[in-house]
């Protein structure tokens, strides 16, 4: 008898327990293994992929379109203007959308000159193309070989602006200008200052270039070239 009741009361309590779990999937929710992930500013986030078409929603051009739909490109010889280029673009990379590339080109450019002035090598690799990595990498070590460190204060961005853009087979690339006022710095060990002033601010115009392989699942945007204007 007594061997009986607890076996009934080790099944309520199976069932209570199952019902708990299942009330607390329902109220919590899952993640699913498809959900965005966001690893770098390149990428876009969830808002920048297409929405369901409902009453109040303007689909973006190209966004529901792939590569067959790409239009061609002019015939040799014949000049193509910087709107139809990234016309091109966004219908063969359907993640491509020239304001938010442009709000993740300024939040890369600011993480990418703080991380090369604190000389952190971490946070420049998944962002920087090979050549350019390995030319940041190599500065960062002669300058720490030198005893020597880098301040650089961007205190604003006065503009950024896309100023050319190409699509060569599967490989986008889009320049971006990048005018800033900054101030930079330079100590010695002792902690005088060798370069720079910390009281001036400069305008500095700085061009980079960003390549993605529109035909990789890695959305994000690599900075492949950099150009310093005086």
């Amino acid at each position: 008898m007594g061997d009986g009741f607890i076996f009934i009361e080790i099944v309520i309590f199976a069932m209570i327990a199952a019902f708990l779990v299942y009330r607390l999937r329902s109220v919590l929710g899952r993640r699913d293994n498809d959900e965005p992930r966001r690893s770098n500013p390149y990428a876009p986030t969830p808002t920048d992929r297409a929405a369901p078409h409902g009453d109040n929603v303007i689909p973006m051009p190209g966004r529901d379109r792939g590569i067959a739909d790409v239009p061609p490109p002019p015939a040799p010889g014949e000049p193509e203007s910087l709107a139809a280029t990234l016309a091109r673009i966004a219908a063969a990379d359907r993640m491509f959308e020239e304001k938010n590339f442009l709000q993740g080109a300024r939040a890369a450019f600011t993480m990418i000159v703080g991380a090369f002035a604190a000389g952190d090598t971490a946070t420049l690799r998944p962002l920087l193309a090979d050549p350019v990595y390995d030319s940041f990498a190599a500065a960062i070590r002669q300058r720490q070989q030198a005893g020597q460190t880098l301040e650089t204060t961007i205190h604003r961005i006065v503009d950024a602006d896309v100023t050319a853009a190409r699509l060569d087979g599967r490989t986008v690339a889009v320049t971006v200008t990048f005018i800033s006022e900054q101030t930079g710095v330079t100590r010695d060990a002792s902690g005088a200052v060798v370069d720079g002033d910390p009281k001036a601010v400069e305008t500095v115009t700085d061009i980079w270039t960003f390549t993605r392989d529109i035909r990789s699942n890695d959305p994000n945007w690599l900075l492949s070239e950099t150009v310093f204007a005086d």
